[in-house]
């Protein structure tokens, strides 16, 4: 049988995924754990994993920064495959709610992506059309998602020489989710040009331009969407929706009777006069839209009459898109899998008081996330991996892999226990000699407030350190630590994002302050993943500072020196000098699209000279680095009130804008 997937490296595996690799493909299908510590290749590992197989494949990322980071290197490792990328497409998201104590009805506010929204288009377009797709997604493909069924039944084909009328083919393309706009070539729009109908699809970079010959297809051509030029005539071609949610006419007329029916039902249950008034309002407004557009806002909230589902029936999502054989892999799964367990019950919380006080129908609670036993019917072929599995891997696995050698002889830090007495003046020596051997310093606290006027304190003494938590949004967090790679910061001050699948070689110290205060932040698990973010840098160490050492302390350091000493044992008997892991700076997934797909459309050798980074590629991580400097000079400059520097500064920023 041919092999789907054709993985490209410049290296071979080594250290412990040989093993690994071979002990997790004799186990498919089946449930496995990947335990593999920090810098020992995991993503490698499950790429090989990945070029054994001949099904679709699923990665589930417990967040948009690590899932970005995952899409650059397996787009990089499959580049004559499709990878696609699921993610919220929201950039700001604000859930409708009400919250009774108050009486505040809060609607439902988004920003929404326009890009991600494409390449989550692309990303079920893909698993359709091609075995060879692997998706990167977050935890949020959990949620409900449009009937898969009706995505594929609603696909219209098209062929050379077929008879349809433009106002039928108009209607067609309307009713799948596609607006006409003949001024903005938005993603999933068309335009029409006389005879001439050229269709923006979410899936595709370039745009379908359909001829017609009065009520005949008379051309077909893929052309390119900026300079119009005709790239490849076609025969036939086959356009799918422009988004998940669609339903046939058939289909929507009976919705339409199944909500009615359900709110006269609903309607007498309710006693307060205010809100059967509220309620009957709302939903006739949106019976009203989807009779006359087919579409109404908080449609999601219908879709068990939509689906045809019975009342707590699961809801469609993502993973009803992979066809029943697939491989699913749960990267940071001691993270992942607690959020997939606790994220039902918090959206039905939020469900209960707008279905009490007459803001929805009680179906809007079935327009859900999965509950976690429903996911776990998708665990038929699935590997967990972690540096530090949790309970529920080890307990469903069979085997554990563990993967504790690295290729690169890097040996796990260095750990020192320091009192808390004095424990800032310390801090700030070893930051400063750090920062003097030209690398970078993160330091972990418990609280926002403590991250924030830590960072103060160390601004005040010349450190250049940045502080990061929940607070900040998911661009800021990611720009943050590209600047603190690139060196514009030296030191980054923060909670508890500073932990699992962060990629930073810089990092040469990693200070963890009250280490000895036992708690989530502080357990065994935590302090083992904190550790790693040092892993990466031959020069690297950890301080703790505590006053006691506690069991969790203990445990971690017991297993950090465990590991150090399999990798210093290894390294001696195969004559490894360790190096430092080495990682280009990319700004986000944005800035290296463009190179992924020049990528995928050659054929490489499989020779390390040619897995070198591009000039291309390596001239925008140039110009992103240029760009970040610029941004913080002119900010200087602004702050001193020295606005001619702060002009010609600006004039370079927008030269090296032009040029990404």
């Amino acid at each position: 049988m041919k092999q789907l997937f054709k993985l490209h490296s410049p290296f071979e595996p080594a250290g412990s995924q040989p093993v690994a690799i071979a002990q997790l493909n004799e186990q498919r299908p089946g449930v496995s754990t990947l335990l593999g510590v920090t810098g020992s290749g995991k993503t490698f590992t499950m790429a090989n994993v990945i070029a054994a197989q001949n099904k679709p494949v699923l990665i589930l990322s417990p967040n948009k920064t690590l899932a970005a980071q995952l899409y650059e290197e397996f787009s990089l490792f499959f580049p004559e495959n499709k990878v696609g990328y699921f993610v919220s497409y929201y950039d700001y998201y604000q859930p409708e709610s009400y919250l009774p104590a108050q009486d505040i009805y809060i609607p439902k506010e988004t920003k929404i992506n326009t890009e991600i929204e494409r390449l989550r288009v692309e990303a079920t377009a893909s698993i359709i059309n091609r075995p060879d797709t692997i998706i990167i997604a977050s935890v949020s493909c959990i949620y409900s998602l449009g009937n898969p069924e009706d995505y594929r039944r609603l696909a219209l084909p098209l062929h050379v020489g077929q008879k349809i009328d433009r106002a039928e083919l108009l209607r067609k393309l309307i009713f799948i989710q596609y607006m006409r706009n003949d001024i903005e070539r938005a993603s999933g729009t068309f335009q029409v040009l006389g005879n001439s109908i050229e269709v923006q699809l979410p899936y595709q970079r370039e745009k379908l331009r359909i001829e017609l010959f009065g009520d005949k297809i008379e051309a077909l051509q893929w052309v390119d969407k900026h300079n119009n030029h005709v790239l490849t005539e076609l025969t036939d071609a086959l356009i799918f929706p422009a988004k998940h949610f669609v339903t046939t006419e058939e289909k929507k007329n009976a919705a339409i009777n199944s909500i009615t029916a359900e709110l006269n039902e609903y309607l007498p249950t309710l006693e307060n006069p205010i809100y059967r008034e509220r309620l009957d309002r709302r939903v006739h407004h949106d019976l009203e839209m989807l009779r006359e557009v087919g579409y109404c806002s908080g449609i999601e909230n219908y879709s068990v009459h939509f689906d045809g589902r019975s009342g707590g029936e699961a809801p469609f999502c993502l993973f009803d898109f992979f066809p029943k054989d697939f491989l699913l892999i749960i990267d940071e799964s001691h993270i992942a899998l607690p959020q997939l367990r606790g994220m039902y019950a918090g959206d039905r919380a939020r469900k209960k008081a707008l279905i009490d006080f007459g803001f929805r129908l009680p179906s809007a609670y079935d327009n859900r996330p999965l509950k976690f036993e429903e996911i776990e019917r998708y665990f038929k072929d699935a590997i967990f991996v972690s540096a530090t599995p949790g309970e529920y891997e080890i307990k469903h696995s069979q085997p554990v892999v563990e993967q504790i050698i690295r290729p690169t002889g890097l040996l796990d830090p260095v750990i020192e226990i320091h009192p808390r007495v004095g424990q800032l003046d310390h801090l700030l020596k070893e930051i400063n000699q750090t920062t003097e051997r030209g690398f970078r310093t993160l330091v972990t606290v418990l609280t926002k407030k403590l991250a924030e006027d830590l960072a103060r304190y160390f601004e005040e003494r010349q450190v250049k350190v940045c502080y990061l938590h929940s607070d900040l949004k998911t661009p800021q967090r990611t720009e943050l630590l590209q600047k603190l790679r690139l060196g514009i910061f030296d030191c980054l001050v923060g909670v508890n994002l500073l932990r699992e699948g962060l990629d930073l070689p810089e990092v040469a110290l990693m200070a963890v302050m009250d280490a000895d205060i036992e708690s989530f932040l502080r357990d065994r698990r935590s302090l083992v993943q904190i550790i790693g973010r040092a892993a990466r840098n031959i020069d690297a160490k950890v301080l703790m500072f505590a006053d006691t050492i506690t069991g969790s302390m203990k445990s971690a350091i017991d297993e950090t020196n465990r590991r150090r000493d399999l990798q210093q044992e290894y390294n001696e008997q195969h004559g490894i000098v360790p190096k430092t892991v080495t990682r280009e700076v990319v700004k986000s997934i944005a800035n290296i699209q463009k190179a992924i797909a020049e990528a995928s459309k050659q054929k490489r050798k499989k020779t390390a000279a040619q897995e070198l980074p591009s000039a291309e590629v390596l001239d925008q991580a140039a110009t992103a680095k240029r760009i970040t400097q610029l941004e913080v000079e002119m900010q200087k400059a602004a702050s001193n009130f020295d606005f001619e520097k702060a002009i010609e500064l600006r004039k370079e920023w927008f030269e090296l804008k032009k040029k990404q």
